[in-house]
């Protein structure tokens, strides 16, 4: 059984869990939160449970570092980002007690980092780390939190709304060197990120079957992916085979060597064709859409796109302005024929 003593004016507490003794100060003059707080732990050990102490030595640090540790486990490669949340994390919450990570101090580091004029959506991404931080503490044995906060996530536009017209896709093209314009015609086709088309090698392409694959690890969600190539497609990558490089592995290189950057040439060619500010990765927005209209099943689309969820592929697969101009020529070409061609 548990007992309480004095130290000084300060009440402590005394109990046994598994044979190891625990000292803890009740930070209170009275007796009576002495005896409170000596029955919640008594309690807590009747039912098996991990005394409270435990969770009040957790720091941050500590739930950072497990963090760290499951992404670097896992091999996941958004490893570097994981790093940053946790940095800008550091300047609300390093060096708090776990238990003292509270909800209303959360929405003071929200707060903080509104006003230093962070996006919403930027915001959520260090809110969503610590969430993770705080569900892998608690799957540990023994626990590392006893109770994970409310953390409230800000509201933020998930709709993506730029993508190319088919002719915005020839001008940027044909502004662009001679050398970039098969890695546009691939992401325009494929809607695959850029990193998955710069790291493209010939071993993955099949000009015979007229197929181009990636192989787990070779994408963002790990997964394998195949595409057939379109008949714009298979001539540009014509072009490419034809003019392979003996001794270079990469399907699009520049004098031999890999590419790695281009958005000098890409922020020309945009401004030149009157597109400035568009995105390389609106290309992903375009081919999730053309699938869709062109009558391609959506499972099938995602599985091109390698989005992984139908949230994420339905942000993408937006409505342009064409497709409302068509919604209208097609209503009113329907009313023409129920009023008899009148």
């Amino acid at each position: 059984m548990g007992h309480i003593y004095l130290r000084g004016s300060i009440y402590w507490i005394k109990y046994y869990r598994n044979g190891r003794p625990y000292q803890e100060s009740t930070k209170s003059e009275k007796e009576t939160d002495a005896k409170r707080l000596l029955k919640e732990r008594e309690g807590e050990i009747a039912k098996g449970e991990v005394p409270g102490i435990h969770f009040d030595h957790i720091r941050f640090e500590e739930i950072a570092e497990g963090y760290l540790t499951d992404y670097r486990v896992n091999k996941r490669k958004s490893l570097k980002k994981g790093e940053q949340y946790i940095e800008h994390l550091k300047k609300s919450f390093e060096g708090f007690r776990v238990v003292n990570i509270t909800t209303d101090r959360i929405k003071s580091h929200i707060d903080h980092r509104i006003e230093e004029g962070l996006a919403n959506a930027t915001i959520n991404r260090e809110l969503s780390a610590l969430k993770r931080m705080f569900s892998l503490a608690s799957e540990c044995t023994p626990k590392k939190v006893r109770d994970i906060p409310h953390i409230p996530m800000l509201k933020e536009s998930n709709v993506r709304k730029g993508f190319f017209e088919y002719d915005q896709f020839i001008a940027v093209r044909e502004a662009l060197p001679e050398y970039l314009k098969p890695i546009v015609t691939l992401a325009y086709h494929t809607g695959w990120r850029k990193g998955e088309v710069l790291n493209l090698t010939w071993d993955k392409v099949d000009m015979k079957q007229r197929t181009i694959r990636l192989d787990p690890g070779e994408t963002k969600n790990d997964e394998a992916r195949n595409a057939y190539m379109t008949d714009e497609l298979f001539r540009e990558m014509q072009g490419v085979f034809s003019q392979r490089r003996l001794g270079c592995p990469y399907v699009f290189h520049h004098a031999g060597q890999p590419i790695r950057k281009f958005e000098k040439a890409w922020n020309a060619a945009c401004k030149a064709t009157g597109l400035k500010g568009k995105l390389f990765h609106d290309f992903r927005r375009t081919a999730a859409r053309n699938m869709v209209r062109s009558g391609i099943p959506e499972r099938v689309a995602m599985t091109i796109t390698g989005h992984k969820t139908r949230s994420v592929f339905d942000r993408y697969n937006i409505v342009s302005d064409q497709d409302l101009k068509e919604a209208a020529n097609f209503h009113r070409v329907s009313k023409w024929l129920q009023n008899g061609y009148n």
